[in-house]
């Protein structure tokens, strides 16, 4: 299942476009993207250089063209002859050269004037929007076309005019796109080359042991190298990494323990198998044992038959636990003292360690429970008091060894405390308060007992918390509330009862 999430998100598979080859890969991917962000950068450049170049051109034309104007000019009222004409013209790649000067107008020189022109240019007024335009238009349209041409000359109020062929000036047009075009193309690879040599050590490379490491650990999710090693880097891959080794740890562990859950149900399944047949047998002999007239043997043996019979109910009942959750509560009003006594009956309170037993259960309250399950609830919690009591006490003989069991109605909630005075609760018990395992108060524990407790009361539906006291020792409270009435089963009894 892992590993199909991991060809699920590479995303080499699945989609309706896939790059083939190395660019199918993200370091491909990254390299392809950089070359084309820089082209689309060398073409927000072209566009106005390309307008730039045409017109730098057209303004060289009609400054070689002034030049010859005023050499023409000064040569007034003679004429020029038609060979220095042509030559003229030829020099300056014009078909004629018109000067306006002094409100009038003067063709100085002209050869194989054009039928048509087909557009005219005004340098002096050209915008930058039109600039494009029109060098677009050359570019892609030009050739073969005649244009006028005009413009200042120099800082004085003259204007020469042209008359040319846009044959020369596209084919410029054409050379500069080339070589612009060739420039930006090795420029942009050179940078994103580099670019990308960055990029793949910075992102690549740390994705890359990321992806390698998730790989390994769904192939041997137990084997202690299979957990990445973060760096020390601190940006996002970095922190990225480190949650996925705390991950992959706490994954581990996890996974360990369903191995040791599933190994200890497997030995308890097997106890449990010849544990019933024991307790078959004891609970024959303890029917004849009831049957003996000393007065000592018949009181202990409702007792003794009561623990063989809880002991069963218990053997029967692991293996339901095992399997999803306990039993549904067989809930009944139930005498809570008289439960409570019942436990500290079962409690093995030794005569060297002095635990002082207090039961302040008021006489009567009743709760509407499943007797068995609360009665293993308030056990495993008194339990845990006297193991952790007994401990202070022989650790220091003068402590204050006490445990109280009381209880109150509030409503329709009943709230039992168990409050003891030993040591208190561990700090690592109580990060992981009620886990299997990992809730154990004493050194060799399971944390069973609490992870049990939980479970009983919570399908109750009531809460179980361990609640903070001023003093030392642990206050563990319990809180059950009532079943709900049925509205009609309510109306049935108060007609039956009036």
């Amino acid at each position: 299942m892992w590993r199909r999430g991991l060809e699920k998100s590479d995303g080499r598979s699945g989609g309706a476009f896939a790059l083939p080859g190395f660019l199918s890969g993200l370091s491909g991917r990254i390299l392809t993207l950089t070359i084309a962000v820089i082209m689309c950068a060398e073409l927000v450049f072209f566009v106005p250089s390309l307008a730039q170049m045409r017109l730098r051109w057209l303004d060289d034309r009609l400054n070689t063209a002034a030049a010859a104007a005023t050499v023409i000019d000064g040569l007034q009222p003679q004429t020029l002859p038609r060979a220095l004409q042509d030559e003229t013209l030829m020099a300056t790649g014009t078909k004629a050269i018109v000067l306006r000067k002094d409100d009038t107008t003067q063709l100085l020189a002209i050869t194989d004037m054009p039928p048509e022109i087909s557009a005219t240019y005004d340098l002096a007024t050209v915008g930058p929007v039109a600039a494009v335009l029109d060098a677009f238009d050359e570019l892609l349209f030009g050739g073969n076309r005649a244009i006028r041409v005009l413009g200042p000359i120099g800082d004085s109020s003259d204007t020469i005019e042209l008359v040319i062929s846009d044959n020369e000036l596209r084919h410029a047009l054409l050379i500069y796109a080339r070589n612009i075009f060739l420039l930006s193309i090795l420029l942009s690879t050179v940078t994103a080359l580099l670019i990308f040599l960055r990029l793949n050590f910075l992102m690549v490379r740390p994705l890359r042991r990321q992806i390698a490491s998730m790989q390994a650990f769904s192939d041997k999710p137990e084997a202690v190298e299979s957990v990445f090693e973060p760096g020390r880097s601190t940006d996002e891959l970095g922190v990225a990494g480190r949650h996925l080794a705390a991950m992959q740890s706490e994954l581990q562990k996890t996974l360990r323990q369903q191995k040791r859950l599933a190994e200890l149900g497997l030995a308890v399944s097997k106890i449990n198998h010849d544990m019933r047949n024991i307790l078959a047998s004891a609970q024959l002999m303890s029917d004849r044992i009831a049957d003996t007239e000393d007065p000592v043997v018949r009181r202990i043996a409702p007792k003794l038959l009561r623990a063989i019979d809880r002991a069963a109910a218990y053997s029967r009942s692991v293996l339901s636990y095992g399997q999803v959750a306990e039993a549904e509560p067989r809930r009944a009003m139930i005498d809570l003292a008289v439960l409570v006594n019942d436990v500290h009956d079962y409690l093995e309170l030794s005569a060297e360690v002095p635990i002082e037993w207090i039961n302040k259960v008021p006489e009567g309250l009743k709760v509407d429970a499943d007797a068995e399950q609360l009665f293993r609830v308030v056990f495993n919690l008194c339990r845990n008091a006297v193991q952790a009591l007994t401990q202070q006490a022989t650790e220091r003989r003068d402590s204050l060894c006490c445990l109280i069991v009381s209880a109150q109605r509030h409503g329709s909630v009943v709230s039992i405390s168990i409050d003891d005075t030993g040591p208190g609760m561990p700090r690592k018990a109580r990060e992981n308060l009620f886990a299997a395992f990992r809730g154990a108060v004493r050194s060799g524990g399971t944390g069973l007992g609490l992870a049990i407790a939980r479970e009983l009361v919570l399908a109750h539906g009531g809460t179980i918390a361990l609640v903070e006291k001023p003093g030392q020792g642990t206050l563990f409270r319990i809180e059950i509330p009532d079943r709900p009435v049925a509205l009609e089963a309510w109306r049935s009894e108060t007609e039956a009862g009036g």
